[in-house]
């Protein structure tokens, strides 16, 4: 497995006023250790993941299944093995009020969940101000494997990616990034 693939802490920033979404990973020493852009005006999301912005070594696919965006899917794949590693779900309806996704493994078994932590803010977020950064937590089980945590910006999107709960290492940190990735261009949409 790539080696970007190795920290327990990622800070995910999203480039401003792009035409396309721009996210750089940065390891806990401040180096970028992954790149991604995503292509606007697709009608069915595909976000692909690279070594760095030279973009010449491809490392992970997003791919929404349908073109629906209310409850889609979309599956996270190794670009290097061709090998799905799971993939993300939203729960379109429960996403209204408070974002949450179902975190599903290699057979579409639901085996987590991501989920926005309080639905007061949830909802202060939604209709009083998009100011209120959010957090969010990734479950398998009553594990708490990941914790996603929006640095207060009003100026650039920062995600604060923390897996150092997942002692087990239950969740594949390639699923755990994508996710970051996601609730990225979903808060883009939303804001």
């Amino acid at each position: 497995m790539n080696p970007a693939f190795s920290f327990s802490q990622y800070l995910l920033k999203r480039q401003v006023f792009a035409l396309t979404g721009k996210f750089r990973f940065f390891d806990p020493s401040g180096k970028l250790v992954l790149f991604s852009e995503q292509k606007m005006f697709k009608l069915r999301e595909d976000i692909r993941v690279y070594s760095d912005e030279s973009k010449t070594q491809e490392v992970l696919m997003i791919k929404a299944r349908q073109i629906v965006d209310f409850s889609a899917a979309y599956d996270v794949v190794d670009s290097a093995t061709g090998e799905k590693v799971g993939a993300l779900r939203r729960k379109g309806l429960a996403s209204l009020f408070r974002d949450e996704w179902e975190v599903l493994d290699v057979g579409d078994n639901v085996v987590g969940k991501l989920f926005e932590d309080s639905m007061g803010l949830a909802l202060v977020r939604r209709f009083l101000s998009g100011l209120v950064p959010q957090n969010y937590d990734i479950t398998f089980g009553t594990n708490r494997v990941a914790d996603l945590k929006q640095n207060f910006n009003p100026f650039t999107y920062q995600l604060n990616i923390d897996f150092s709960m997942d002692i087990n290492k239950l969740l594949d940190r390639r699923l755990g990034l994508a996710a970051g990735i996601l609730l990225a261009v979903v808060e883009g949409r939303q804001s």
